[in-house]
């Protein structure tokens, strides 16, 4: 975000929390204001102030303003289809190994929650969504919390994943290096783990998302045929705990179950060696007589 490490500047987004933690997503055009029934905050009022100003709007009610964490505007931001959670997008950078530099191929963009996460940790990212309204937004989500420069690391194409991830299809230039990187996020993983070999390279990483655990079955058997290894998959549970004086138990509510995180690894060539039964040891002589002490 631009301005991230000083007063706020015009054009980023902001967080209103209220005396309630009640939070809200604003972003801070010069002309406009943040409207409640507790009356209004000019966003000129936050502009060239530092985070954790205090403002009030002009009834009265107040609020604190920080830049929002990527956890507030997954949130908060505006959507098309579903976002990926916070907690699962967290362990997805882990399962996956995202490390900057990586070419990961994104599929079932949606609302670029988790573009932003891959693109944060210093990804370069090649996405397809077949809908080009959901891409439109991902995009401007995108932009609007990294900002314009990251827009050079985020290839993303209104394109079906289901007809391949070949070379020659939109994005994937022949010549260009393979993917480090697979995320999928879509109804049916299987479909492009199938082909996924084509332009995944030995020892890269699949993870795939799936909301339910006959979803999560069979992207297990499509990974197993023979060309992936280390697979796994995984469930995240949030539970946050009220802790107040010595009142110390677990929040009556929590974020249970949300998708299953699978996730596979590609082999490369095997070693063309027949294995062979080891010969017996030599016999010793002395095995197996019985031992007499001589008095």
């Amino acid at each position: 975000m631009s301005g991230a490490l000083g007063e706020f500047v015009a054009d980023e987004p902001a967080l209103l929390v209220d005396n309630k933690g009640r939070r809200y997503l604003i972003n801070l055009e010069p002309d406009k204001q943040y409207h409640s029934h507790a009356g209004f905050v000019p966003y000129t009022d936050i502009i060239g102030k530092p985070e954790g100003v205090q403002v009030a709007t002009t009834k009265g009610q107040k609020f604190r303003v920080f830049r929002p964490t990527m956890n507030d505007y997954v949130l908060q931001m505006k959507r098309g289809a579903q976002v990926i959670y916070p907690k699962d997008i967290a362990a997805i950078l882990m399962m996956a190994d995202v490390y900057p530099g990586a070419r990961v191929f994104e599929t079932g963009v949606g609302s670029g929650a988790m573009s932003m996460a891959l693109l944060r940790a210093g990804a370069s990212v090649t996405g397809y969504e077949v809908r080009e309204d959901f891409l439109a937004r991902a995009r401007k989500n995108v932009e609007g919390f990294l900002g314009p420069d990251v827009i050079d690391r985020y290839r993303v194409h209104v394109a079906d994943a289901y007809e391949g991830v070949d070379f020659g299809k939109p994005g994937l230039v022949e010549g260009d290096p393979m993917f480090d990187r697979f995320v999928l996020d879509l109804p049916e993983p299987w479909q492009v783990i199938a082909h996924a070999p084509k332009t995944l390279r030995p020892g890269g990483i699949i993870v795939a998302y799936t909301p339910s655990i006959t979803q999560a079955q069979q992207v297990r058997r499509s990974f197993n045929n023979g060309q992936y290894d280390e697979v796994s998959t995984t469930e995240v549970l949030y539970r946050t705990w009220h802790i107040e004086g010595q009142a110390v138990r677990p929040d009556h509510r929590m974020v249970g179950h949300t998708a299953f995180l699978t996730r596979g690894r590609l082999v490369g060539p095997k070693l063309d060696v027949v294995e062979t039964e080891p010969e017996p040891a030599a016999e010793d002589p002395g095995v197996g007589e019985p031992v007499v002490d001589e008095v």
